[in-house]
This record gives C-alpha cells, structure tokens and sequence, in this order.
C-alpha cells in the first residue's frame, strides 16, 4: 500500500498497559491512520483506566494475548509487556501475518533474537523495535557523519536512580526482565551507538556489580568492546546514581561527536575538530517523527522501519555476550549469526 494514508486506519491491538502501551498507544489513539481496537493486560484496572482513554468497549479488552489475537480482527499489535515475553508475543503475531510494535530488548536470548529477524526478514510485515534513538534529530545528525567514515575510539555511558525507580516492578524479576540495568536503559545506549557508528561488535570483557544474590540483575556494568574494524570503545553503566545524564563520544582521526543530555529531554550534538574546538550543528527538532508515525509510514510503503530486528540482534548478541564475560572473567566474541 504506497498510498499518502492508509486506505483505512490499522486496527492495534495493545499488548501491555505499562508505561510504553499507554505512552505510544496515545500516538496511535491521536492519529488519522490508526485506531486502538482492543487491549491486553493482567490487571483489571489498568484495562478499565485505558479502555476508557482509548475507547475500547470491554468486550475488546483481554487478559490473554492468544485470545485477543484469536478473537479480534486487528493489523498489528503494540507489546510492552515485559522483556523475556516479547519473543513468543513476537513470534505469534508474525505467524498470524500482523505488523508488529515491539519494545526494546526485542529478545534476551540470542537464538530468539537470531529467529525472529529471520522471521522479519522473510515476511512482509513490518517489525519495528522500540529504540527510539533512530527517531532522535541529535542521533541521525550523528550518524551522517559516519556516513563514509567511521570512528576509532569512544566511549559511552548512562546513569539513572534504576534501582530505586525498579523496586516493586517485574524489573527487578529476572524470569522477566532477563538481566538488570544493562538490558533496560543500558540497551537503549548500545543500540544508540552501534546504530549512530555503524561499528559491528567483535568481542567484548566486561565488569558488573550485581544487586541480587543469584547475580542477575546488574546495577552498574563496564564493558570493554573490540569493533571489527579495530576500533575500541567502552560502555559504563551505572543504575543507583542520583539523575540521568548520558554522554557518548566517538572520536575517527578529524576529530569526535558528543552526543550528551540528562534525564529523558532531547540530547544536544557537537563536533569537535582536530584543534579541540566545538561547533554546534543546526538541529531542527520539528522534523523528528513520533514512533507511531515512523510504524506507520513503514507500513504504508513497506520499507524498513527505522529500528530494525536486525539492530536489535545486534544488540542483543552484545548484551549477551557482555553478561558471559561478566560472569566468566573471559573475553567473549559477539556472535550474530549461528
């Protein structure tokens, strides 16, 4: 369908009620090409809350996944659900020939994440991951730059109060979240970087406190990654600090671009040259799209969506990867495919 709008607005059933199903659902409920048709949740107030906000009739709200998607006639699904649900979600929605919203991580198993690109590769529906950096005016502008060229060297972290934000939520679940603090917000940076770079990970070591007796919910992770081209970089990330601020540098031999910002507003961009001076450049954020629109537009014309399986593979297989090397004290290679 190459048409300037859909022919008639993309039915989304919304899979998750949490933060991520309300915030992009209020896109898709806003826009003239979509409608929120019917909503899943385990909690009957959420459902309640959000079937009225969205105007869901309760005979189109479902605490069972397979039964919404069995029930309703609906063209894609938008899953926030928690992290280590997503692959089956994903996988079932393919199957059934829907498009697909699906948070970030898109797996937290490398052979789940291996599958469903593959799935979304051969298929004609749009899968689009949740890594909204793609979307972000600073991280395209970035990203020109590595157009032809790439970088040598940088380094890369995030803070955040995670801890405290995650008491009480399935966050702090292992059998939900599938890892800590890295594979949250942490995700989101890794991607932003190897997205923004083009930098493919080669093997990483790693370093990572843990909040958990069992050793699975990292609250601050550093990793030390080799880059197929012999680039290096580090990542540092630390989740029981007092704010948000992130800063990702990455310098190629003319110089460097900062990507910096603090807690979740717009991040700035700036070049610096081979004589340590800065320059700012224009930024129009009035052209960023909304993640609904980006689905959207994808859908319409068929091209890629701006945050593909396959970069979420690629960040996957690092995080991964990062959590041996934690465990194991070895370096570790970072493996795509099989």
């Amino acid at each position: 369908m190459h048409a300037d709008h859909l022919e008639t607005p993309l039915r989304i059933g919304v899979v998750g009620l949490g933060y991520i199903g309300t915030t992009v659902g209020r896109q898709f409920h806003r826009h003239s090409d979509a409608t929120v048709h019917a909503l899943c949740d385990l909690e009957a107030d959420r459902l309640t809350e959000s079937g009225r906000e969205f105007d869901v009739p309760a005979e189109r709200r479902y605490t069972d996944y397979t039964a919404m998607l069995e029930a309703d006639p609906i063209d894609a699904v938008l899953i926030g659900t928690p992290h280590t649900l997503h692959y089956e979600q994903v996988r079932m929605a393919l199957q059934r020939g829907y498009h697909v919203y699906c948070d970030k991580p898109l797996a937290t198993d490398l052979e789940h994440a291996r599958d469903l690109t593959e799935r979304a590769e051969r298929s004609h529906q749009t899968l689009m991951v949740g890594y909204q950096r793609h979307l972000q005016t600073a991280f395209r502008t970035a990203r020109e730059r590595f157009g032809d060229r790439q970088p040598n060297w940088l380094t890369a972290s995030i803070t955040q109060d995670w801890i405290d934000d995650a008491r009480g939520t399935w966050r702090l679940e292992p059998a939900l979240s599938g890892g800590g603090f890295l594979y949250d917000t942490g995700s989101h940076v890794i991607d932003g970087v190897l997205w923004t770079t083009g930098l493919e990970p080669d093997s990483v070591t790693a370093s990572m406190d843990f909040h958990d007796d069992d050793r699975r919910i990292d609250a601050r992770a550093h990793l030390d990654v080799r880059f197929t081209n012999g680039a290096t970089g580090t990542f540092s990330f630390h989740g029981d600090a007092p704010s948000v601020r992130e800063h990702i540098h990455c310098w190629d031999d003319d110089g460097a671009v900062y990507l910096e910002g603090r807690q979740w507003g717009p991040r700035d961009v700036r070049e610096i040259d081979a004589d340590a001076n800065e320059y700012d450049p224009y930024i129009d954020f009035r052209t960023e799209q909304t993640r609904a629109d980006a689905f959207l537009e994808s859908v319409r014309t068929g091209s890629d969506p701006p945050a593909t399986a396959r970069d979420a593979l690629r960040v996957t297989a690092l995080t991964e990867a990062a959590y041996e090397a934690a465990r194991t004290g070895d370096r570790v290679p970072v493996v795509l495919e099989n």
